[in-house]
């Protein structure tokens, strides 16, 4: 089924920047932003340059990642206090976190918050996400206005996805968005011809964004566009801003982005376009 290209801001490209993640190290990354103050200033200087929602990781002290509550409610307040970005959280973490902290993470009270569909191999690390969990993350959601990024790592998991909508309802805001995450070493290849093969399942009205991990950031990112999606990119999913060049700072990534989408003819949105298109509440 096709996504939907009749919501408000759909003919326009809703820019995710994500620019932490749970799997770079700062001292192999010296310019991750980790610290609250970090994250304000990338979430301006992003928003600058035309994106409409950050999906945010919290490092601790010492650059590790952390869920903490205390944290994340920090984090949430002084990007919203310093930007109009839609906040979203990530309840994936680290694959060593447990899911009773992943769930905790939603009484930082965010936007959003991302709710991944499966259970994926990454890298050497497996990420967990059973059947319950996810149908606990989905009501505890609802039950308190946060709409959820549904993750698919791999086609399979946009099967669960029809699953979870069909036997516990839609998500708050009554819209359902996903992001197709491309190129993790275990799941979906990060290439135009499995782009195309999870568009193919796709619920019918919803809208996606799709991410391209790595080297397949671009041709990801590219095949999005031309199939009427919108983009996540960021520190998070990628460090090189191409061969040989190590990105300078996530704003770099996210004036890139805005650049194809205006060649593309879909300019990027704003932030309250972004949240009609979304059904955020706040």
């Amino acid at each position: 089924m096709s996504p939907s290209t009749s919501r408000p801001g759909a003919h326009g490209t809703l820019i995710t920047v994500a620019p932490t993640g749970a799997e770079h190290s700062k001292a192999d990354v010296p310019n991750l932003p980790v610290t609250v103050e970090d994250l304000v200033r990338t979430a301006r200087d992003c928003e600058r340059v035309g994106a409409a929602m950050i999906h945010l990781h919290v490092r601790d002290r010492d650059a590790k990642p952390t869920l903490d509550l205390g944290l994340l409610r920090e984090t949430v307040g002084a990007v919203r206090e310093n930007s109009n970005l839609i906040v979203q959280l990530s309840t994936g973490g680290a694959v060593t976190d447990s899911e009773a902290d992943r769930l905790a993470v939603l009484d930082a009270l965010p936007d959003s918050a991302s709710c991944s569909m499966g259970t994926v191999n990454f890298g050497d690390d497996v990420f967990l996400n059973r059947w319950e969990f996810i149908v606990e993350l989905h009501k505890r959601m609802r039950e308190r206005d946060i709409v959820p990024e549904y993750e698919i790592f791999d086609l399979g998991q946009l099967t669960t996805l029809r699953r979870l909508l069909d036997e516990h309802g839609l998500p708050s805001g009554g819209h359902v968005h996903l992001d197709l995450v491309l190129g993790v070493p275990g799941g979906m290849a990060g290439d135009l011809e499995t782009v195309a093969a999870a568009l193919r399942l796709v619920p019918e009205g919803a809208t996606f964004s799709a991410t391209g991990v790595g080297r397949s950031t671009l041709p990801v990112l590219l095949a999005s566009l031309s199939a009427g999606g919108h983009l996540r990119v960021g520190m998070e999913d990628t460090t090189t801003y191409a061969r040989g060049e190590k990105v300078k700072d996530n704003a770099q990534l996210v004036a890139r982005a805005s650049s194809l989408s205006r060649i593309a003819q879909r300019p990027p949105i704003g932030p309250d376009e972004a949240r009609v298109l979304l059904g955020v509440a706040r």
